[in-house]
């Protein structure tokens, strides 16, 4: 049986290459799993569809709307994973292995989805940090926002993890209001094309706003823009040969490189081998190199130790890797499987190679290893290799060199300095693990070592049960790093939405931004008509809407009494002489939480109606106290709203607590639930 042509899909169609295929074999049998081509593609119409029909069909929709159909992606790979799981074998990787990929993408998504819905407005613009008040009276101010792009994004994603490589892509994109042209590895593209066709059946991507292409790229890159966005994960190598494309240079295109690099871990110097650190380094170490075959950005290829408990430590770690079973991953017994192809194992030899002349192998074998059903003729299979390195100082392979495969190098330092230095020899890193039980060792690797890594985990006996480990990316977290790592960064939330947007400060009237942002600014016209703000349904409620409240006089009697009802009998509130020898007050004054209770009772309307809940104030500010006598009202102002679901949408309003002087008393935001 022939294997599957797998194809392109391009402008709304799927389309087969017209010649130029490349045989895909499988990493466990040797056997041609698919074949790849996109010659004969309009690369040039496919950018077009994308930004003329994807991007404006994205761009009418709401981050919410947007948010959603990312769920529903979601939804519909895990609702067809053993799909995915069965052409998961073929990469080398065992089910756990594909756990990671298949359903640690979709949680991806998943999570980025909820975080969409959470963090960011049912609207298309993005407010961007508190607005800036540029003239003396207030009638001229400036705000920053974000708005989508309007190209297309190029993900050009590494063969290691066909699945969530792209879904960490793709979440934040769609979320941006961008489309995508998904560009994987030749290697394993027979599950993102599988992926691919899953989202795609689902219906819910509007046309153009996602695109694959299973082979080269062709004059793609020739027809990119400035307000394109490429996104790249693989070899630092290959990103240098693409961000020196003239067309990236020339229109300023953005690149986000996500490269591989030499991660490090660290035992720290409070950890000996009867501490449970020592037991959970060992057990990372071992992991990081048998996971997917050590073919993660994030493994630890350099692990470092102090240098009285080498032998120590070689001797665990050997003892743990003799434990690791290689062979065909579709077998329950099978801990590890193979490298993604023959090519592959051959470049990682060679590195093993280079690795030696430095280090010596005490553990494994680079060119025998035994498996278990399956052979080693055909399959890609390698033995994990242990090397050891006792002058780090002086190496220089050892930090510049990676084997991208079951390979990790031990090596000594001398004390926590040292440890600090020889962690950043490595030019920049996704990642790098300490394993310390000791607070003040984090702060100094954190100063020392954050400059140099994307991200720092730092694992004890406290967070260990339900640590996600040294090389797990959290789609909440930031993925990326400097120099080697290659610069950019990926994930961290609504971080990652902002790559594929553009920031812009708009400047004007108060009411002028108010009707860019669709939130009210002070300055800008309210509302005071009847009815109270309180009795207009989600629905009905207009951004402005104002009550101006009647006046309240605080007496020394509420004071007392809100002092001995709460328990808060703070001097400035029951002393008047300590309280007058108190700079900032003038006696004694009000609580705080005094002067909130009477502003609620002040704005409140307290009939049942379409407020479900208030739960909770933002920027809660006491600008001016208020001594026995004065007379405080407020102003209550909807400032902006959030849909949260079809029976109910947060309300921000803008409160501000004035005294008899027209002086800021208290100023904060309150956030209600109120009914559609």
């Amino acid at each position: 049986m022939s294997a599957p042509i797998l194809k392109n899909y391009a402008a709304g169609k799927w389309v087969e290459g017209d010649g130029g295929f490349v045989d895909t074999a499988s990493a466990i049998t040797g056997e041609t799993v698919a074949r790849t081509s996109s010659t004969g593609l309009d690369f040039k119409a496919m950018a077009e569809y994308a930004r003329n029909v994807g991007g404006p069909a994205l761009r009418k929709l709401t981050f919410h709307d947007r948010a959603y159909i990312i769920k529903d992606l979601a939804k519909a790979i895990m609702d067809a994973k053993e799909e995915l799981y069965v052409l998961n074998a073929h990469t080398g990787a065992t089910r756990k292995d594909g756990w990671i990929d298949i359903e640690g993408g979709a949680g991806t998504m998943f999570s980025m989805s909820s975080k969409g819905r959470r963090e960011l407005p049912d609207d298309r613009i993005l407010i961007d940090g508190a607005a800036e008040q540029i003239s003396r009276e207030g009638s001229f101010m400036g705000q920053h926002i974000y708005t989508p792009l309007q190209g297309v994004a190029l993900h050009i994603n590494a063969f290691n993890f066909p699945v969530w490589g792209m879904m960490e892509k793709l979440a934040p994109t769609l979320l941006a209001g961008v489309p995508a042209i998904v560009k994987p590895a030749t290697a394993t593209s027979y599950l993102t094309e599988a992926a691919v066709r899953i989202m795609i059946e689902t219906g819910r991507l509007p046309d153009g706003a996602l695109q694959l292409i299973v082979g080269s790229t062709g004059d793609l890159f020739d027809h990119l823009t400035g307000q394109d966005v490429v996104s790249f994960t693989g070899s630092a190598a290959t990103a240098r040969k693409l961000k020196s494309h003239p067309r990236i240079i020339n229109e300023s295109v953005r690149f986000v490189a996500e490269q591989d690099s030499l991660n490090a871990s660290v035992l720290g110097p409070d950890a000996t081998p009867d501490t449970p650190e020592f037991d959970l380094f060992i057990k990372e170490v071992v992991r990081e190199m048998t996971v997917k075959a050590g073919q993660k950005c994030t493994a630890i290829r350099r692990a470092f130790v102090h240098k009285n408990i080498m032998d120590a430590t070689e001797t665990a770690l050997k003892s743990r890797l003799e434990k690791i079973t290689i062979g065909d991953p579709a077998r329950d017994d099978v801990r590890m499987g193979a490298l993604v192809s023959i090519a592959q194992r051959e470049d990682v030899r060679e590195k093993i190679a280079e690795l030696a002349t430095e280090a010596k192998v005490v553990f494994g074998d680079p060119n025998k290893v035994d498996v278990l059903g399956a052979s080693t003729e055909v399959g890609a299979f390698i033995s994990p290799v242990l090397l050891r390195c006792d002058t780090p100082q002086t190496a220089h392979k050892a930090h510049s060199v990676e084997a991208f495969g079951p390979v990790s190098t031990l090596m000594p330092y001398d004390d926590l300095d040292d440890a600090i230095a020889l962690c950043n020899r490595g030019e920049g890193s996704l990642v790098m693990s300490l394993f310390t039980n000791d607070p003040s060792v984090a702060r100094e690797f954190a100063l020392g070592a954050g400059a140099w890594h994307g991200r720092i985990a730092v694992i004890n006996r406290d967070c260990a049960s339900e640590s996600t480990g040294h090389g797990s990316p959290l789609p909440v977290l930031v993925h990326g790093g400097p120099g080697r790592a290659g610069g950019g960064e990926e994930l961290g939330g609504v971080r990652g939405v902002k790559h594929y947007m553009q920031r812009t400060a708009i400047q004007g009237s108060p009411a002028i931004i108010t009707g860019v942002t669709n939130q009210w600014m002070k300055g800008a016209e309210t509302d005071t008509s009847a009815p109270h703000p309180f009795r207009l349904k989600f629905g009905e409620l207009e951004i402005g809407k104002t009550i101006e409240t009647s006046a309240r006089t605080i007496t020394i009697e509420d004071i007392e009494h809100f002092a001995e009802f709460t328990g808060d009998n703070f001097y400035a509130h029951m002393d008047e002489e300590a309280a007058k020898a108190n700079p900032f007050f003038p006696g004694r004054v009000a609580h705080g939480y005094l002067l909130l209770s009477f502003a609620a009772g002040l704005f409140v309307d307290p009939a049942p109606g379409p407020v479900l809940a208030n739960y909770g104030l933002d920027e809660l500010r006491f600008l001016t106290p208020v001594p026995a006598g004065d007379t405080i009202k407020v102003r209550l102002t909807a400032k902006s709203k959030k849909r949260r679901n079809d029976e109910y949408g947060e309300v921000r309003w803008d409160v501000l607590v004035t005294n008899q002087n027209d002086d800021a008393v208290a100023s904060y935001d309150l956030l209600t639930m109120n009914a559609m």
